[in-house]
């Protein structure tokens, strides 16, 4: 009559009685005949499992693709540097920048000096120590595409307005002075 040696041992210890066991045997026949036990909470796991292992793949190839668009810009500003920068810039005057909290010293001709001093001309940073002369035009787009690649642009310091009130407005302090 009991089929299942837990029944018994059950119906021994008197937690349930013939009637339950045996309605707790046919049901397991039926879900048994009908397949209708553990299968489908198992399947709607698997299939919630499979949905998020589908967004967090998609998440993690975003990542990736957003990383390989960010290298590519990269070098696409570097190119651009590269090929635009102004050369036979080498003379005597000094002009000096900070770059990264250092002060940089680079040796220019006083036409390369006097653009950057007027703000025509830029200072762009290709790699650590290598650093490129670009014209102003140039140094907007790339701005525009990724800051960090533009280390001096004085254009925008010779833009300032100056107060009408101001008693010293007549008189221009120059940023350029030699000692």
């Amino acid at each position: 009559m009991v089929k299942n040696a837990l029944q018994a041992q059950l119906l021994k210890a008197g937690l349930v009685d013939n009637k339950k066991a045996k309605k707790l045997s046919k049901q397991a026949q039926h879900d048994k005949r009908t397949g209708q036990s553990d299968e489908a909470e198992l399947k709607a796991k698997i299939e919630q499992d499979q949905k998020v292992k589908v967004e967090k793949d998609q998440s993690l190839n975003m990542e990736k693709q957003r990383v390989l668009e960010e290298k590519a810009l990269k070098a696409a500003i570097l190119q651009m540097i590269d090929q635009h920068k102004i050369k036979d810039t080498d003379g005597d005057n000094v002009y000096q920048f900070i770059d990264e909290n250092k002060i940089k010293k680079v040796y220019i001709n006083q036409q390369v000096y006097n653009a950057l001093v007027a703000g025509s001309l830029v200072i762009g940073k290709k790699e650590a120590d290598d650093y490129g002369f670009l014209p102003k035009a140039l140094a907007e787009r790339i701005n525009d595409k990724m800051q960090g690649f533009i280390l001096v642009n004085n254009s925008e310091n010779n833009e300032q307005i100056t107060d009408e009130e101001d008693p010293y407005a007549a008189y221009v302090i120059p940023d350029d002075l030699m000692w």
